[in-house]
């Protein structure tokens, strides 16, 4: 399974629960706070209710036709409707009853009316003619949970003397309608914070699959031999993408230098075995042309060696190098010509000609002191491979969103099996008439300016010759 998906569920799987768990509560609760609430208004309404009753029954036992029993006919009668918190309430719950001080009920708002009954036994009166807090939960109608009526009951006292209790009952159907709504809220409630819940696990797990992602790209075209700074991500991420970056340039720093010294070591040696064998030469009695021709040849091979070792620098502080210097825009083919001009000795010593073949006026922002490392290299290479009296193709070209500096020789080429390697650094073939090889860092040089300015090498067999082409981003 993908790590996404994993963490999506996970996710999902702890959110679930939480959600499930705190909704399962709150539901649980919401029962049991409203009949809490209602039963202390109820406690309250006894309590002043008692107070209400205490001179009558103090005066004798309440008779239908006495004061609090007027009082409750007109409270049973009374219209009411109003509407609370968005419900409509149109009747009046409460139910009171009156005991004496046996438990015997006197007085009783319901229908039917329970007067002259013997209520003693009740917990609400029982209770509360002992002295102690007299409630009750009954169900109004056998195995109906929803007809459960609260009962509490206040002592009626007067002067000390306990006369009997006043009884306050409602029915919880009563308040159902609020418990309802507020269980339809909480689960709503619930059922939103979930969603969301969802939706930002989403979102972190996109963010954090991305953000995978992004290394992993980065790690395969860093395994392809790109060399790139790692992805700017936050966090511990980044933390371990900068780690995995210095690992792998200590790691790549020690088999590049392990490849480099033996490429050296073997560049060196041609070199290195003609200036001892032309120095050995130089002790002995030579004749002057020889002395001279050998003297020629150190120098040659002086050159040689001190050329390997400014390519090698540069290469080596190019790949150090995450990003071009100061940029400047240059359109390509008047600035060519400039550093054609510097060639022009060269050029001459061969015998070379240089013919623009395509003059697009594209432009670049570009490092020009890089540009130019870039292209004297190319220009170099093909000297070096192009016969003597033949001519160098220059052509500008532009597409979309690109500007293409192209040089072509009208040497030997490149076989077909070494297309693959040009670029690499020490990898060379042969130049027209002779054995001799070159290091092949001109290429590498160009190769790695081309990638710094996010642009490539590209190469092209030309029949005969090789069109090595600078390809860089063109100016917006």
């Amino acid at each position: 399974m993908r790590l996404g998906l994993r963490v999506f569920f996970g996710f999902f799987l702890i959110a679930g629960l939480s959600a499930v768990l705190l909704l399962k509560v709150f539901l649980a609760e919401v029962k049991p706070s409203v009949r809490e609430v209602m039963e202390d208004l109820m406690v309250d309404t006894a309590h002043l209710l008692a107070e209400v009753a205490a001179d009558e029954m103090a005066a004798g036992p309440p008779t239908p036709d006495g004061r609090l029993a007027g009082q409750l006919q007109r409270y049973v009668k009374r219209e009411v409707d109003v509407t609370i918190w968005g419900l409509r309430k149109q009747s009046l719950d409460l139910r009171i009853y009156v005991t004496d001080a046996a438990g015997h009920v006197v007085l009783d708002s319901g229908q039917p009316s329970a007067v002259g009954q013997d209520y003693s036994q009740w917990n609400d009166v029982a209770r509360t003619l002992r002295g102690d807090y007299g409630a009750r939960a009954s169900p109004y109608r056998a195995g109906d949970d929803r007809s459960t009526v609260l009962v509490v009951a206040a002592p009626v006292v007067k002067d000390g003397r306990a006369l009997g209790v006043v009884s306050v009952s409602k029915p919880v159907a009563s308040v159902q309608r609020f418990i309802d709504r507020a269980e339809r809220r909480v689960f709503w409630a619930g059922a939103a914070l979930l969603t969301a819940s969802l939706v930002v696990g989403v979102a972190v797990t996109l963010w954090l699959v991305a953000t995978v992602r992004r290394l992993r790209r980065y790690a395969t075209q860093v395994q392809a031999g790109q060399n790139l700074a790692p992805p700017d991500v936050p966090g511990e991420l980044g933390e371990l993408a900068h780690a995995m970056d210095d690992m792998r340039r200590r790691l790549e720093g020690r088999e590049q230098l392990e490849h480099d010294v033996r490429a050296l070591t073997h560049e060196l040696k041609s070199p290195l075995a003609a200036l001892r064998a032309s120095g050995e030469l130089l002790q002995e009695d030579l004749p002057p042309a020889d002395r001279q021709r050998f003297a020629a040849q150190v120098l040659d091979q002086t050159a040689r060696l001190q050329t390997l070792v400014e390519r090698v620098l540069a290469l080596s502080q190019l790949e150090a190098q995450l990003g071009p210097g100061e940029r400047q825009r240059l359109t390509l083919a008047d600035w060519a010509d400039a550093q054609l001009q510097r060639q022009a000795p060269r050029l001459a010593q061969r015998g070379l000609t240089v013919a623009w073949t395509e003059r697009a006026p594209a432009a670049v922002d570009a490092d020009a002191a890089l540009l130019e490392l870039a292209f004297s290299n190319l220009l170099v290479n093909a000297i070096d491979f192009a016969p003597p009296g033949s001519t160098l193709e220059l052509a500008v070209s532009s597409t979309a969103g690109t500007a293409r500096l192209s040089v072509r020789d009208h040497g030997p080429g490149v076989p077909a099996a070494g297309f693959p390697q040009l670029g690499k650094r020490f990898f060379s073939t042969a130049r027209p008439g002779s054995l001799v090889k070159g290091s092949g860092l001109g290429l590498a040089i160009a190769r790695r300016v081309a990638e710094l300015h996010a642009g490539r090498l590209a190469f092209e067999a030309a029949g005969p010759g090789l069109r090595v082409t600078l390809v860089l981003p063109a100016s917006r």
